[in-house]
């Protein structure tokens, strides 16, 4: 099988369509050959579909799964005893969530991708790091599914890590103003869920009459939009509203789902998301999961050449999206970008914002 570690050598928006197609088939290819033979249910699947031990001549060829499936069963491709993790989504009260497993290889592939991705968005150096959330997230283990792991995973960027909100999810305004003097003239990083960053980051700051200097900062923010857009609020009139209250300029949002760790897809300078090389998306025809043209909306089908402990490599999501190019976005960097649509009709909420967010 393709090593991941060589893969790892390459800058994550370097390979145009051709270059990156090649590496993506050759080690989906050695994925779901690996799966097949380790993993029980994946092996039965695919035989069902007759899909077993082909030869794929296209990355569209690669067979996928969908995503609810990691709800319904435990999929895994390595022993009991090789499990050193094992991750769930977000889901609301009452919904079943997806368990994914991890062994030590896969996990530190997820770290070390997730922090090819990011630095190339904020650059190589840890920044100090303002968590738009409560510490209590971390100390609840009964809370610590997509969303800690999503804290766990950005603080790896950061240094002197400090929660903007106390236990009760009101803004900490002393620990607030000590972190930005302590940290002032510098950059600053932020990390939070979309939702939480509007409810009790801007909403409270709007509320309250309070504006704070964060012109230097750059905010990354992802896990669900439903309760925003439900409220009418658009990306750039998120932007916007953020950049009234703090003065923030550099927002970036972004796509990903725990079933595919590490393989985020991250919103550029002109905001379209991301594929990076170590993942890629396919857009599906509902009707017949063709796939679709360019510009065409469907269903999104999510590629990822991270997981070896579970066969997590090519998804079918519950999500819309159109590709709107590759290889020619304006920002330089080579790669289909896309535009996510909303959740498809009937879809369970997923997301972490989302999910927080059914509260409201």
């Amino acid at each position: 099988m393709m090593q991941y570690d060589d893969i790892l050598h390459s800058l994550p928006y370097s390979l145009n369509r051709e270059e990156k197609r090649t590496l993506i088939l050759q080690r989906l290819s050695d994925l779901t050959a690996h799966h097949y033979a380790h993993c029980l249910a994946y092996h039965r699947i695919l035989n069902g579909l007759n899909l077993a031990q082909v030869n794929y001549q296209a990355v569209e060829d690669i067979p996928f799964i969908p995503i609810s499936l990691f709800k319904e069963m435990a999929l895994s491709s390595v022993a009991s005893d090789q499990i050193v993790k094992t991750m769930t989504s977000s889901g609301t009260t009452g919904q079943r969530v997806s368990k994914i497993f991890l062994n030590k290889a896969t996990a530190a592939n997820q770290q070390k991708t997730l922090v090819k991705i990011v630095n190339d968005f904020i650059g190589p150096s840890r920044l100090p790091l303002l968590i738009i959330d409560s510490p209590s997230i971390m100390k609840d283990r009964r809370l610590f599914s997509a969303r800690g792991a999503g804290i766990l995973g950005f603080s790896i960027f950061g240094t002197d890590r400090t929660y903007a909100l106390d236990d009760n999810m009101e803004l900490d305004f002393p620990t607030i103003h000590a972190f930005l003097d302590k940290h002032r003239g510098k950059p600053i990083l932020l990390f939070g869920f979309t939702f939480m960053v509007w409810q009790h980051f801007y909403k409270q700051l709007l509320a309250n009459d309070k504006k704070i200097d964060l012109s230097s900062g750059i905010l990354i923010h992802g896990g669900g939009w439903k309760k925003l857009q439900s409220e009418a609020v658009s990306p750039a009139g998120f932007v916007a509203a953020l950049n009234q209250v703090c003065g923030i300029q550099r927002v970036h949002d972004y796509y990903g789902m725990v079933e595919q760790t590490g393989c985020i897809y991250m919103q550029c300078e002109e905001g379209h998301l991301h594929a990076s090389i170590f993942s890629d998306i396919i857009i599906r025809n509902h009707n017949d999961f063709s796939v679709c043209a360019e510009g065409e909306p469907g269903i999104i089908q999510v590629l990822s050449l991270i997981p070896e402990s579970y066969p997590g490599h090519s998804l079918l999501t519950e999500d819309r999206g159109v590709i709107l190019g590759e290889d020619n976005c304006p920002c330089g960097r080579k790669g289909k970008y896309f535009k996510i649509l909303g959740r498809l009709k009937n879809a369970e909420l997923r997301g972490c914002s989302d999910t927080y967010a059914a509260q409201f």
